[in-house]
């Protein structure tokens, strides 16, 4: 079995490596160290968890040991698609290089340009970036990359699904020709296999096999949804969470919340918030210091859901995590077993939970067909609960009732007030014959007092507000 000892790295990292506990590298460790350390361009492919931030940091500290770095140009370059994710590299180079001196700056987007503006002047050894916050220093003219001896990019995968390809080969084209270059990836897609072809001269290739099994302490499940109406599937599958949520009990100490895109961790998030769950979002639109916050956060306990995507949460080292949601299922197979692979490490129990909407179930096959297994069904928390949905009958007759009591108050509003005889009609009237005072009663709007809707209709009369004077004249005449 390897060791650290037989992959010629330096006693001082041999030192920080025995006393950061570990002996045995991992495939990715033993197959990148080795050509890193004589200068090859490595080109490797491997998920995040197999190690390969070691196995750049390492050689990189080992090679940038002699030398020193001039201000504004950085001897070294690794590139990464989060802050997370870079400050994650950036502690593991803490890490492995106590006992070198090496200066290292972290640019990522969060932070004020003042201050890692004074780092680069200073002149380091080692620079950590984002893509973008990367050439915004470049096109201030604060930093030059005309002295990189060695270029790492870091998931690339992920670079390309975040539109960073771009600023990629942009940013090689400013670094030398002579540089070395180390090159990760866990998928190859076309675009990132032509960037490789153009920019690694004669790589060496280490592949480890994709990940496709999870551990066997981790229980999994997968409940199966059908929203009842399109307009209401989103916010029944949100109540679905929930109940899921509810279903753990006081099991569920904390878990992580995974959803395919941006904007529903945003709504899931604030949806629990809502209904008094202690969940935050993380994903790129916030600032670095609350990212920063709300990881802490969850690492220490205090925040018990963090709702994130695969982008935000790729490389983030959380311990002790109970519970995986998946929200929705994932795209990529590969990444289902990275997400739940957050649960049950180091021998402990987890549980990973998935809800399946129709649209996913060509995303679940698979999932299956990938861990060669069928992931059992749960039972939806929802379909025995009396207070599931409101039933759209119930809604529709609950939606009638206002109409028809509007209905009846225009009816009231349009009827003509009965009024007393004696208010609208003189004296004179009421001495008049019988037979003389009906047709003219038939007449006043056409109808009968003594049936509202009789009368008769050829004769058209002037309602039952006649002024007096013009009935006194009616009587005049029929009285002469």
């Amino acid at each position: 079995m390897t060791k650290f000892t037989d992959l010629n790295l330096s006693p001082k990292v041999l030192k920080a490596v025995e006393e950061a506990g570990y002996e045995t590298p991992t495939p990715i460790q033993t197959g990148a160290i080795p050509p890193a350390l004589e200068g090859q361009d490595v080109l490797g492919i491997a998920q995040t968890g197999t190690g390969k931030t070691a196995s750049f940091t390492l050689p990189m500290i080992c090679k940038l040991a002699r030398g020193r770095a001039r201000a504004r140009m950085p001897r070294s370059l690794v590139l990464c698609p989060t802050r997370e994710l870079a400050a994650q590299v950036a502690e593991n180079f803490d890490t492995y290089s106590k006992h070198v001196k090496l200066s290292k700056a972290l640019l990522i987007g969060g932070v004020s340009f003042k201050e890692q503006d004074i780092l680069i002047d200073k002149g380091v050894d080692v620079l950590i970036a984002t893509p973008g916050r990367l050439l915004d220093h470049f096109e201030r003219g604060k930093l030059l990359l005309t002295g990189i001896e060695i270029m790492v990019v870091d998931e690339a995968d992920r670079m390309l699904d975040m539109g960073f390809i771009p600023d990629i080969e942009r940013i090689f084209n400013l670094t030398p020709f002579t540089r070395q270059t180390l090159f990760f990836s866990a998928t190859m897609a076309p675009e990132i296999e032509r960037i490789t072809n153009t920019f690694l001269s004669a790589p060496a290739r280490i592949e480890v096999a994709r990940q496709a099994t999870a551990s066997e302490t981790i229980e999994q499940s997968v409940v199966m949804f059908r929203g009842s109406r399109r307009d209401r599937a989103a916010s029944e599958k949100r109540k679905l969470l929930r109940a899921m949520i509810d279903g753990e009990g006081e099991n569920c100490t904390n878990a992580i919340i995974f959803c395919n895109r941006k904007t529903d961790v945003d709504i899931v998030a604030k949806s629990l918030k809502k209904y008094g769950y202690d969940a935050a979002p993380i994903h790129g639109d916030l600032d670095q210091s609350q990212r920063t916050r709300t990881l802490d956060g969850f690492r220490d306990g205090t925040l018990r859901f963090l709702v994130a995507s695969d982008v935000a949460a790729r490389g983030l080292d959380i311990p002790a995590v109970s519970h995986v949601f998946n929200f929705d299922v994932p795209s990529h197979a590969e990444d289902y077993v990275h997400r739940i692979g957050r649960t049950g490490r180091a021998g402990r129990e987890g549980k990973a939970m998935m809800i399946c909407a129709p649209s996913d179930e060509k995303n679940l096959d698979d999932i299956e067909r990938l861990v060669a297994k069928t992931i059992p069904r749960g039972e939806n928390p929802l379909a025995t609960s009396k207070d599931t949905e409101t039933p759209p009958e119930a809604e529709a007759a609950t939606e009638e009732k206002p109409r028809r009591s509007r209905s009846r108050s225009r009816k009231q509003d349009d009827a003509p007030a009965e009024t007393p005889a004696t208010e609208t009609e003189p004296a004179a009237v009421e001495a008049a014959p019988k037979e003389e005072r009906a047709p003219r009663n038939r007449g006043r709007g056409g109808r009968n007092r003594n049936n509202d809707r009789g009368g008769d209709n050829h004769v058209v009369g002037m309602g039952d507000h006649m002024p007096s004077f013009i009935e006194k004249s009616f009587e005049e005449r029929m009285a002469g």
